[in-house]
């Protein structure tokens, strides 16, 4: 069968060839990312490997005989869900990677901030020295460090802040309080998020309800000093409001490893806000975790193409229009 990979950004594709290729099948990569280009390249695939490229409803109808598209990642909003479903195709994402990795460096950039790394070495290199940082900052344990959003990597975010001695909450209305209880974080509503977070971390997926979740109106609603971490979605965020925030003061400083546009535009206004920590989306990387995703992308293509159910799928109307349900 053929498996049409839309893009990647790996050194190789040893993994999948081992997977898939010695499989018997054929592995081949879309020469570009339009949405013309991945119509011809992908219209006669068996599966689809994604990483970034927009898989869009026009190219879903041009699929003949596709049987499952696979998300190299966590994330799937590249990929249009609906009409994946509509025609009865499963996509997977692959959830149970690079976790440790993403929950690492968000607490780099939590810490980074909440010690005011940036600002006090910017004063030491242009020749101060003082034993105070140049702000006052409160100790870990009287902050409330919370989470929007309470999945896999939220857990090991606040699993590493309660070591860190952070009191620890999270927000998640589809979480049961159960979990909540097992894990030993405080269970939060949204307007409690808003009221109590000194440091604000960002785990939702990213929907329609949840673009621009973080806005003028809601940074406002914030602690004077909060800071706002983002390695999930850039669209979770409207970036300007942010920077606009952090440029009155307001914000204590924000740490984003992820943006609405990428790569981040060089004329950005964030680029140039106050107290902030930017990194270039790579939260996810590890020397571990790249193989990780290359051989749990592929493994999942390979479990379809030899009869087995889907796993991970993330768009559950795929049921209702595959061929094989009764």
């Amino acid at each position: 069968m053929k498996i049409v990979i839309t893009d990647h950004g790996f050194p190789h594709l040893d993994h999948e060839r081992a997977i898939l290729a010695e499989a018997g099948h054929t592995l081949e990569v879309s020469p570009g990312k339009s949405e013309a280009q991945l119509i011809a390249a992908t219209r006669d695939a068996d599966a689809l490997l994604v990483q970034f490229a927009p898989v869009t409803a026009a190219v879903i109808a041009a699929l003949a005989h596709c049987r499952v598209i696979v998300r190299y990642g966590i994330g799937y909003d590249n990929v249009d869900l609906q009409a994946a479903g509509a025609r009865g195709i499963p996509v997977c994402n692959v959830p149970d990677y690079c976790i440790p990795e993403v929950a690492d460096h968000t607490m780099t950039l939590a810490l980074t901030l909440a010690r005011r790394v940036p600002p006090t070495e910017a004063a030491l290199r242009a020749g101060g020295w003082k034993i105070m940082p140049p702000t006052p900052f409160p100790a870990f344990r009287d902050v409330t460090f919370a989470t929007a959003g309470f999945g896999r990597i939220a857990r090991e975010v606040l699993r590493r802040a309660a070591a860190f001695g952070f009191k620890v909450a999270a927000f998640d209305p589809f979480v049961t309080e159960a979990a909540f209880a097992e894990a030993g974080v405080r269970r939060l509503s949204e307007d409690e998020v808003w009221s109590e977070a000194g440091v604000l971390s960002l785990h939702l997926p990213l929907s329609v309800e949840t673009r621009h979740w973080v806005n003028a109106a809601t940074l406002a609603r914030l602690p004077a000093g909060a800071l706002v971490i983002n390695t999930a979605r850039g669209g979770l965020i409207d970036t300007v409001a942010l920077a606009e925030s952090l440029i009155r003061g307001h914000l204590g400083g924000a740490g984003l490893d992820v943006y609405e546009t990428e790569p981040l535009p060089s004329d950005h206004v964030i680029r140039d806000a106050p107290h902030t920590v930017l990194t270039s989306h790579t939260a996810w990387y590890s020397a571990a975790s790249i193989p990780a995703l290359q051989r749990k992308a592929a493994q999942a293509v390979a479990r379809v193409l030899e009869g087995g159910e889907p796993t991970n799928v993330v768009n559950r109307n795929w049921l209702s229009h595959s061929p094989s349900t009764p």
